[in-house]
């Protein structure tokens, strides 16, 4: 509400919607078949220590914690901190563990959750051991409710037929042998969906031009920063 913060919004209709709404809809399925799944945000429901000890569990707090904390008024740094603590693949007390195939009888299946209470709840209540298991909107849903709780306005967005290149040469490649049989080789795929979030900040590191919705994904695909 402040205009001299980084995550002011002057819009009244997007102060209620990105930052105070606690319900939401998340997309999901494929191109042909839009599903509309409701998700209890609840950044309210009694989750500011929660969301501020994750702030502290990150490995960014625990290599050097004066620069750390010198750094929580930047939505550009806590951003990304949140982003990594989504999920536990850097053995960082993590809030989720994701899983895409398999059994999911011994832990909660992905497609079970509706709200992110519960689970930030039960990280918690586990002594902050990942919950099993998350998939894409599930990480998405949580990063916006603890982003939504510390103060940065966050949207989530779904893509459908979306590609995932891995070796960064901005094609989705496969390879075929002499015969046309499929040789596995590539790790490039394309996804029936793919769930992330925005958060609206602004960039002077990057100019006004770039002021606005800054994209952060929080699903384990690649190892951060390299």
């Amino acid at each position: 509400w402040f205009s001299g913060d980084d995550v002011y919004m002057s819009n009244e209709n997007e102060r209620q919607e990105y930052v105070l709404n606690e319900n939401g809809i998340i997309f999901v399925g494929n191109a042909r078949y839009i599903e509309a799944r409701g998700w209890y945000y609840g950044q309210f429901q009694d989750l500011l220590n929660i969301c501020l000890t994750m702030l502290d569990l990150s490995l960014y707090y625990r290599q050097d914690p004066a620069m750390d904390v010198s750094r929580r008024g930047d939505p550009k740094y806590v951003g990304r901190v949140i982003s990594s603590m989504i999920n536990g693949n850097d053995n960082d007390n993590g809030v989720l563990l994701g899983k895409w195939q398999g059994s999911f009888h011994s832990h909660e299946n992905p497609s079970r959750w509706d709200g992110s209470v519960v689970i930030l709840k039960k990280w918690r209540q586990d002594n902050y051991r990942p919950v099993q298991y998350g998939q894409c909107w599930v990480f998405a849903g949580v990063m916006c409710t603890v982003l939504r709780c510390l103060g940065i306005p966050t949207r989530l967005v779904s893509n459908f037929n979306s590609a995932h290149d891995v070796d960064r040469n901005l094609s989705i490649d496969k390879y075929y042998d002499s015969s046309g049989r499929s040789l596995n080789i590539s790790k490039d795929s394309t996804w029936d969906y793919h769930v992330w979030n925005e958060s609206w900040f602004i960039r002077p590191d990057l100019g006004s031009s770039y002021n606005g919705w800054q994209v952060l994904d929080a699903t384990p695909q690649e190892q951060s920063r390299g």
